[in-house]
């Protein structure tokens, strides 16, 4: 008999990559998309043309992580024996604009799964994915599965009541549900709001001549950057694990936001030179031209200035240890980018 997954948030990074594995790994795959009057399927419309699955093995729904109604029918006429909850408003700078419904997605749909699998059927493993910006104002350092959480954002607050939901749920009715802390993760198909991919986006353009600016925030900032291929596959170990924990799952490095500018300039023999500071601070080409500025309104109004996580505990019981180091990482944004440019994209 095959295994049955459910991923709540199939079309974004995550869930493509975690979409592929499982059908690597010989899983009936179903996934929720919520309806909207433009398509957003572009990471998952490859999947119907790879040789390793059919399109019976991989299922899209109508569905939204907001709605307890549709999530409680989706569980019941599926019947899956393992969900994934990757669905969520995802960015921390808008999680200020629009902190209701972050709230609503973030934190409320978590609940909702959790009592839709105590009601329909206990005995569903459950993956709740956390992330490293619980931590916000670190308490210890490197952070690891015991350091307390201190959220910075609406983003945070929300996956952190959404963490204590799933462990009161686990303790309170035995069910198999775990929380993944991941670390920021990136890839070519990471959304073009994250910095990651407007720094790649961008100097790719520049160096193409396609654009001439890149303005940027708090470029000090500074996080453990890991390749998300590498962290879904954390995710199935995290439920194929022998009893339901929670775990922090990074690479152990760290970088900051400039530095990363600086991996990306060097890999695209794009020669930038550093000036001024603060908000004064810029970039400039070998011709003396601006290419990067600093701006304030990219500011977060609480900002999350040092992330590094300690996943011994993964390395350990999971066997599990990232593969694909930064510099894979940002070469494999730079290609994905550059054949974009190629292709008038």
């Amino acid at each position: 008999m095959k295994k049955i997954s459910l991923i709540f948030g199939v079309t974004g990074q995550d869930g493509s990559y975690l979409t592929k594995l499982l059908l690597k790994k010989g899983y009936i795959v179903h996934g929720v998309k919520r309806r909207s009057s433009s398509l957003n399927t572009h990471r998952i419309d490859d999947i119907y043309q790879e040789p390793f699955t059919h399109k019976k093995n991989f299922i899209l729904h109508y569905g939204d992580i907001t709605d307890g109604t549709s999530i409680f029918d989706l569980i019941n006429k599926i019947k899956p024996d393992e969900i994934y909850n990757l669905a969520a408003q995802s960015h921390v700078a808008v999680s200020f604009k629009i902190p209701e419904y972050t709230s609503n997605a973030d934190a409320l749909g978590a609940l909702r799964i959790l009592e839709s699998i105590v009601k329909i059927n206990p005995k569903i493993k459950y993956y709740q994915a956390g992330s490293s910006e619980m931590y916000g104002k670190i308490q210890s350092f490197p952070q690891n599965e015991k350091t307390p959480f201190y959220p910075r954002s609406p983003y945070a607050v929300s996956k952190v009541y959404a963490h204590w939901i799933t462990v009161n749920y686990r303790e309170s009715y035995k069910i198999f549900a775990c929380n993944g802390i991941l670390f920021n993760h990136e890839s070519p198909l990471r959304g073009e709001t994250f910095v990651t991919k407007k720094i790649v986006k961008a100097l790719c353009k520049i160096k193409n001549k396609k654009q001439k600016k890149l303005y940027l925030g708090n470029i000090y900032a500074k996080r453990d950057w890991g390749h998300a291929q590498d962290y879904v596959e954390a995710m199935w170990k995290i439920l194929q694990y022998k009893k339901p924990e929670d775990w922090v799952i990074c690479t152990g490095k760290q970088y900051s936001v400039k530095q990363f500018i600086n991996l990306v300039s060097k890999k695209l023999n794009l020669k930038i030179f550093w000036r001024g500071k603060g908000l004064h601070e810029k970039a400039y080409n070998e011709k003396k031209q601006k290419i990067i500025e600093i701006k304030k309104e990219y500011f977060r109004p609480a900002e999350v200035d040092n992330l590094k996580g300690n996943s011994n505990k993964a390395k350990k019981y999971l066997k599990w240890k990232p593969k694909k180091d930064i510099n894979y990482l940002i070469q494999d944004m730079i290609n994905y980018e550059l054949n974009e440019l190629k292709n008038g994209k």
